[in-house]
């Protein structure tokens, strides 16, 4: 069975995919973060409720999973 992390992750790596694929299609542009700020994202995103400086709604396996593409390729 998976967990609901890796669930998360999966729909995040599935949505990232599918609105990259639509954005080069249509208008020939790539969507892309820089690294350090998925890297903030994702620590923002694993920080517990009462130490978050603001609130972030989106759970850490779904921030993770739109993020993957960027925290392990560097683009240029």
């Amino acid at each position: 069975m998976f967990t609901t992390f890796t669930l998360l992750v999966a729909v995040g790596c599935s949505l990232r995919l599918a609105l990259n694929w639509i954005l080069r299609r249509r208008f020939a542009v790539g969507l892309s973060v820089p690294q350090a700020l998925a890297g903030a994202l994702v620590v923002l995103a694993g920080l517990p409720d009462f130490l978050q400086p603001l609130s972030f709604p989106i759970p850490l396996g779904m921030t993770v999973g739109l993020l993957l593409p960027d925290l392990f390729m560097r683009r240029s």
